[in-house]
């Protein structure tokens, strides 16, 4: 019987944390008696993993928001390293938070510790030269995006599509009817979800055009009900003081306007007729859930400067529903493209037009399907077979 499987872990913020949990949970069928190690948020730990440092240190988006952490990072990077160096578990596995996994990787597999990614970094939409670095630091990435396994076979860097586990998690028909009565909202309400981001800078940048956006809708469409999950306390109160700040202005977007919850951004989801959300997984989960929706991001003035003025970036999208169509299905919006006038519009469109509605629910509804391949399963598997393992599986 060989040793139990051994496995250092990092996991960036919550959506890593959660795939880190089904992970677990996944290897654990595999091997009964595995350990799990490293860098864990609350289910990771709740799923068995020693947790030698929370997620959300790792919580950080952009070039310069990055560069501002990096003394902390980079000293954080070290001490794990040298603990993992210490540990020598049987593999590493990033997952996602690319900047700061790849380096550790690779620091590690120099070492003889073989290294996974779980979740490819965005190397097929911008900064491509990435992926010759990505093949010194991992052996295996695991993909959640059908288009990424083709990008790394043309690279020479082993790869294999896993799905996305939240397709394995929504079903492909929905409640809504249930998911309204949980929330407490009027079956015939019309409902405007709002999904402003997890991150506190994210949130920031982007509460004033959510607000600047209630109100604009709020002004045509008084009947609209808002409801804002809210990823956790810190970004709940940036958020309500965005819109609280348009209140003193005498603006008319008052916290009151917008019924803000804890959590429970999936159930909004299904809930609601339209969505705005940030951009990211938010808005893949948002097709999950079969709502139209549209995508905003926005960066901070330097960062999207650099990224246009060096043309790091080499996808025509950035909303999810649209990369994986590779079509333009949903509005997307990019810095001072966020316009409350013309995102409120195409909100207003996605509730009116119930033929243009009733189609994208269908090409929604055909992506879930080609996302549902029970990912943490798959993942597992890969990560048995790379360590030979795989009669196991």
């Amino acid at each position: 019987m060989p040793d139990p499987l051994r496995v250092g872990l990092v996991a960036g913020e919550a959506s890593g944390d959660t795939l880190g949990a089904a992970l677990i949970e996944s290897l654990r069928v595999l091997d009964p008696r595995a350990r799990f190690f490293g860098i864990a948020g609350p289910k990771m730990r709740a799923a068995g993993c020693e947790q030698w440092e929370p997620s959300e240190s790792l919580a950080l988006m952009g070039l310069f928001e990055i560069l501002a952490e990096l003394p902390r990072l980079v000293r954080l990077r070290a001490r794990v390293r040298r603990a993992f160096i210490g540990a020598r578990p049987d593999v590493f596995v990033g997952i996602d938070a690319p900047e700061f996994n790849l380096g550790l990787a690779r620091r590690l597999r120099a070492a003889g510790i073989p290294s996974v990614q779980y979740v490819s970094p965005q190397v097929w939409a911008w900064r491509r030269g990435r992926v010759r670095g990505m093949r010194e630091a991992v052996d295996l990435v695991l993909c959640l995006l059908p288009f990424e396994k083709p990008f790394y076979d043309e690279h020479g860097l082993r790869a294999r599509f896993v799905g996305h586990p939240l397709a394995d998690q929504i079903p492909l028909k929905v409640d809504r009817a249930a998911a309204r009565a949980a929330l407490g909202l009027a079956a015939d309400a019309r409902v405007v979800a709002l999904l402003p981001g997890s991150r506190r800078g994210e949130v920031r940048r982007l509460g004033p055009d959510f607000a600047a956006t209630v109100r604009w809708l709020a002004a045509r469409r008084p009947d609209l009900v808002f409801i804002a999950p809210m990823a956790n306390g810190a970004v709940d109160g940036i958020f309500r003081a965005a819109l609280g700040a348009f209140a003193d202005a005498g603006v008319g977007a008052t916290p009151a306007t917008v019924r803000l919850i804890d959590g429970r951004a999936r159930e909004a989801l299904i809930a609601a007729d339209v969505a705005l959300v940030t951009s990211g997984t938010a808005s893949l989960e948002a097709a999950l859930c079969k709502c139209p929706m549209v995508v905003v991001y926005r960066l901070t003035a330097l960062t999207a400067w650099v990224l246009r003025r060096f043309k790091l970036v080499k996808s025509p999208y950035f909303a999810q529903p649209n990369l994986l169509a590779q079509r333009r299905l949903v509005g997307e919006y990019f810095q001072d493209d966020i316009v409350p006038e013309s995102i409120g519009a195409e909100l207003l469109m996605w509730l009116d037009d119930a033929p243009r509605r009733a189609e994208l629910i269908e090409e929604f509804t055909a992506i879930h399907a080609s996302l549902r391949l029970d990912a943490s399963t798959s993942a597992a598997r890969a990560i048995a077979e790379l360590l030979g393992r795989a009669g196991s599986a």
